[in-house]
């Protein structure tokens, strides 16, 4: 549905949504929350629930963005969250009642989104953000520690210095070790962010679930479960292209040390930037929405 178009769900309808919604869900959070309960930590897919910090509740449940009127007397239900009112159409959410200091936040993301969209995206990183996190420390800094690196301390500084590093994303850069911060080309920094954001960046596509997320409860929960699905992806590969050796949690390396690896990594760039982008449209009609 797009978004302003308006329709009524029959309490069947709009239920069913959330069944299947939940369903989704449910197969990337109950495997997290089965490891939590058991002490277990996942280098891959924890980072999607900590560094992206979106309960799991919150993202198990469902909304249907703006427009929507769901019908039935069980749509009452929704009424709890002060974003909902009644109509006579049914409960439906109001973007209205979007708060003034999250209006400067959506106004934000609007033009940063917009800003991305007319820069050509950039697919020459190599993805080795990941190694400079990791450049020049000692094996008890490492963040990752429980899983040995693929080289040496010295090997992985020298495949570090032999390549140029031009990350993009604050987010980042600003985890980079202090002896690799001066080795990358550009300096973004929090105030620039919107500056050097650019759609071939991984972490700029898996930060699309971020910004879904932060629209919630306006932002329909499909949306944010398609962020998810991205996000997840990119995040195996992220760390497959990582100095960690993950093979023993089935993750086979991408080594972007030899040329054939930095051009498997460059197709994963290219194929998440096209998956990225009707994703970026949605997340900016979402926002043009809100600030109408």
């Amino acid at each position: 549905m797009l978004i302003g178009a308006g329709e009524t769900l029959a309490e069947a309808e709009w239920r069913a949504r959330q069944r299947a919604h939940d369903a989704r869900v449910r197969a990337w959070t109950d495997p997290h929350q089965a490891r939590a309960e058991h002490g277990e930590k996942h280098p891959v897919y924890d980072f999607l629930f900590s560094y992206y910090a979106f309960r799991v509740a919150w993202l198990r449940r469902w909304h249907p963005g703006p427009d929507v009127a769901l019908a039935g007397e069980g749509a009452r239900e929704f009424l709890r969250w002060p974003e909902y009112r009644e109509t006579s159409d049914g409960v439906t959410i109001d973007c209205a009642k979007l708060p003034a200091h999250r209006r400067a936040f959506v106004a934000w993301l609007r033009d940063s989104l917009e800003a991305m969209q007319t820069r050509p995206p950039f697919f020459g990183c190599a993805g080795l953000h990941e190694w400079a996190m990791v450049y020049r420390q000692t094996p008890a800094e490492v963040r990752h520690n429980a899983y040995s690196l693929r080289f040496a301390p010295d090997e992985l500084a020298r495949i570090v210095e032999s390549q140029p590093v031009c990350c993009s994303h604050f987010d980042a850069f600003r985890f980079f070790t202090a002896p690799a911060a001066p080795l990358n080309k550009l300096q973004p920094t929090r105030a620039t962010t919107s500056q050097f954001e650019q759609r071939g960046c991984l972490h700029a596509n898996m930060d699309l679930y971020k910004w879904a997320f932060k629209l919630a409860p306006f932002t329909p929960s499909e949306l944010i479960a398609d962020c998810f699905a991205l996000a997840r992806d990119i995040r195996e590969i992220d760390m497959r292209a990582s100095p960690y050796d993950l093979r023993a949690l089935g993750f086979s390396p991408i080594a972007i040390e030899t040329p054939f690896g930095r051009a498997e990594y460059e197709q994963h760039q290219r194929a998440f930037a096209t998956r990225g982008e009707p994703l970026r449209v949605r997340l900016l009609a979402m926002c043009q929405r809100l600030l109408a």
